[in-house]
């Protein structure tokens, strides 16, 4: 198993993100866009990004729309994220066992996860765009580096 970017993985960034909001329950197209503002956070005025933007960007979504899926999986079988059934559909938070148990973790990467969700959760924008808006403000960021990476490629042959 590639334990980067698999279930495990994002469940364990998902369950980072789910404690930063407790008690407020997030749904999935909510915590996808969430999960790109942690992992991209210096992209959007935050803290230094975790990860490096990548050309392929648009599709990161799709993929980690899924991935999300099945971290929560694997959340909610180890009791440390709960589902409710709500008017506008399913939506997850940190269980009490949850909650405590990222409070246990102490690797770096996890504390810089830590701090990246509590921004992003208090932040100014995590609870005023809607998760149409928050998409479209990733797809544009990528159009953006793709253009400054395909216009800095046409200067080099000149």
């Amino acid at each position: 198993m590639d334990p980067l970017n698999s279930p495990l993985e994002v469940g364990l960034r998902t369950l980072v993100l789910l404690s930063a909001s407790f008690p407020k329950s997030l749904d999935v197209a909510r915590m996808v866009h969430l999960d790109d503002a942690i992992l991209h956070s210096g992209d959007m005025n935050g803290p230094p990004s975790l990860h490096p933007t990548l050309p392929a960007g648009p599709g990161e979504l799709a993929m980690k729309r899924s991935l999300i899926e099945q971290g929560l999986i694997i959340l909610l079988r180890a009791g440390l994220a709960e589902v409710e059934a709500t008017q506008q559909g399913l939506v997850y938070r940190a269980s009490e066992e949850g909650a405590a148990f990222v409070g246990l973790l102490e690797a770096p990467y996890i504390g810089a996860l830590k701090e990246r969700a509590q921004w992003i959760v208090t932040a100014r924008n995590s609870a005023h765009l809607s998760v149409r808006e928050a998409t479209q403000a990733i797809t544009e960021r990528w159009v953006r580096a793709f253009n400054s990476t395909t216009t800095a490629r046409g200067t080099d042959h000149e």
